[in-house]
């Protein structure tokens, strides 16, 4: 378990009146225990759920078929386990929280998570609790990261790194999409991580696709490559993108690069603490306009448990909610990546990067490759 963050959350909770926080899906979870049970984010019913009161030790909820890794994972840590073809899991949790003595509480529980016939389940098992949403406590929580935290995504940043490069400086012309991802995926748990997400491997006029996968297209002279990976360790995740060129680049290729390397360096000249994330997004999209080229909705987000967290470097609505300014603030750690899918010449770029906001800028932990010039295959 996490004593840092378990202490965060219990101020957050004091702060709102909450008596007991329970975290429900797989990322806040992990984001309290520090691990993920391997088939919570595949098999949505087999409910594991880290339960936080403010005034108490904190408990654990798991299916039997997990028990053993939960076990070993947090020894010592009071478990309740429900059966998964035997018991109304809603039941059982009801039961622990009596335990608990929680059956009066006010509890935050996530509910945009717990399928509403399970909330409806356990608000009819527990009468006397009131339930309150408390994913937005999560996602603020969250934006700001610990030492722990920063650590772990520094690595995961390196490995992706150096992941992609590697991969390219190995990859030759007529090679296809899929040799590419099979020496990617080999060097990202070669260099240590547990998982990867959102491998992206899209070549010449596939380029100009945002997020499609590796097919049988092979390389050929004057393709532009863009190659994207999220590395995993623990449920939090890192994403580098690079984008390459195979043996010559093509017309304009080199011009919109360079803009786009341009405009990394002045996000990073922006972002310190206190920044409007409004104004690096309209800093990005006026650089775009010097060329002419399309603007995208956002240039970067907060990434950890999740791809995509809050804040937005952006301002139109993302995921259903208002696109909204907010400061950038110290800890926080951020995807961002300048990028252009519809160049207008057959092909698109993009350099995505990880940076940490440091006390009075910020630093650069996607480091291992020279993305000043475009990298190249031969």
């Amino acid at each position: 378990m996490r004593s840092d963050i378990i202490r965060r959350q219990i101020e957050a909770m004091k702060a709102r009146g909450l008596d007991a926080m329970i975290a429900c899906s797989p990322e806040n979870f992990a984001y309290i225990t520090g691990f993920v049970v391997p088939s919570q984010p595949l098999i949505r019913h087999r409910h594991a759920m880290a339960i936080v009161p403010a005034g108490g030790e904190p408990a654990l909820f798991g299916v039997d078929m997990e028990e053993s890794t939960i076990a070993r994972k947090a020894p010592g840590v009071p478990t309740t386990i429900w059966g998964e073809f035997t018991d109304d899991p809603m039941a059982v949790l009801a039961d622990q929280l009596t335990g608990l003595g929680l059956a009066r509480a006010r509890i935050g529980i996530e509910m945009d998570y717990l399928p509403a016939g399970d909330m409806a389940r356990l608000a009819k098992a527990l009468p006397g609790a009131t339930f309150e949403a408390c994913e937005q406590v999560f996602a603020r929580l969250r934006q700001i990261k610990t030492p722990e935290e920063i650590a772990l995504l520094r690595r995961l940043s390196r490995i992706a790194d150096q992941a992609i490069t590697d991969t390219i400086s190995a990859t030759r012309i007529g090679d296809s999409e899929m040799d590419i991802a099979g020496r990617l995926t080999r060097s990202v748990y070669e260099l240590g991580a547990e998982h990867f997400k959102l491998l992206i491997i899209a070549t010449g006029e596939r380029s100009q696709l945002p997020n499609v996968g590796p097919s049988e297209r092979r390389l050929q002279r004057g393709d532009v490559c863009r190659i994207e990976i999220f590395s995993v360790i623990g449920g939090y995740q890192a994403g580098v993108c690079r984008t390459a060129i195979v043996q010559e680049a093509p017309p304009m290729a080199e011009e919109i690069w360079q803009l786009l390397v341009d405009a990394k360096y002045r996000i990073m000249e922006m972002v310190k603490p206190g920044a409007s994330s409004l104004a690096i997004y309209e800093a990005f999209i006026a650089k775009l306009a010097e060329k002419n080229l399309p603007p995208i909705s956002f240039v970067g987000h907060g990434i950890g448990l999740h791809l995509h967290e809050d804040p937005y470097l952006g301002k139109t609505p993302i995921l259903g909610r208002p696109g909204l300014d907010a400061p950038v603030e110290e800890n926080m750690v951020l995807g961002f990546e300048p990028l252009c899918y519809r160049t207008g010449y057959g092909f698109g770029m993009q350099n995505k990067d990880m940076l940490l906001v440091t006390a009075d800028g910020s630093e650069l932990l996607s480091d291992y490759a020279d993305t000043d010039r475009l990298l190249r295959i031969e």
